[in-house]
């Protein structure tokens, strides 16, 4: 007596098929945006340093919007990024950002900073009043600055508080951090004042 094998239907071995690819391309796209994010950091890394020696919006890749304006340290998290000039999304998906329009960071005034809650400003979870965020200027000045606290604001009523003398840095991106989509009006303000 013979045995029968039967083989699965076509639309079934399709179906999987197609899942399978779905699946792989979704989890590709997810491991790109982190490839992609740290492989920014080198190139801004590169062109900071050029900066420091005096180069002037120096582009880490030829068709860059954007250029270096700040590095950005929290030692205690162990954190160093690179701080970019504008706040377009384009701009976030390489590294924070710097509001136009607000003094650069570790200059006097309100500084304020963006990014990403996934990506280069997950660490803002874990700040705490107290801990040191360091700011190295374009000419090579750090300019230290403590956490003072943190809130939950909706970006449709915040408003810039005035520096009142002082050298303050507003870390902002969206919250919550473990939202699964992104976006929406509430964001997540850490404030660092100079000593």
């Amino acid at each position: 007596m013979g045995l029968i094998v039967r083989r699965p239907p076509r639309l079934l071995v399709a179906s999987a098929a197609v899942l399978l690819g779905l699946a792989a391309w979704q989890i590709g796209g997810g491991i790109a945006i982190y490839l992609k994010a740290q492989l920014a950091q080198v190139l801004l890394s590169r062109a900071w340093a050029a900066t420091l020696e005096g180069a002037e919006r120096q582009r880490p890749w030829p068709w860059a919007d954007t250029w270096p304006v700040a590095r950005l340290t929290v030692p205690e998290l162990g954190i160093d990024e690179i701080v970019l000039a504008g706040d377009s999304g384009r701009t976030l998906a390489f590294g924070p950002g710097h509001l136009n329009g607000t003094p650069l960071p570790g200059s006097h005034g309100h500084s304020i900073l963006g990014g990403h809650r996934d990506t280069h400003f997950a660490f803002l979870e874990g700040l705490q009043p107290g801990m040191k965020i360091a700011v190295q200027r374009h000419d090579g000045v750090w300019q230290d600055s403590l956490v003072s606290g943190s809130e939950i604001m909706d970006y449709r009523r915040a408003r810039l508080a005035p520096s009142d003398g002082r050298t303050v840095l507003s870390l902002v991106t969206c919250y919550p951090f473990d939202a699964v989509r992104p976006g929406g009006p509430l964001r997540y303000v850490v404030a660092a004042e100079a000593p």
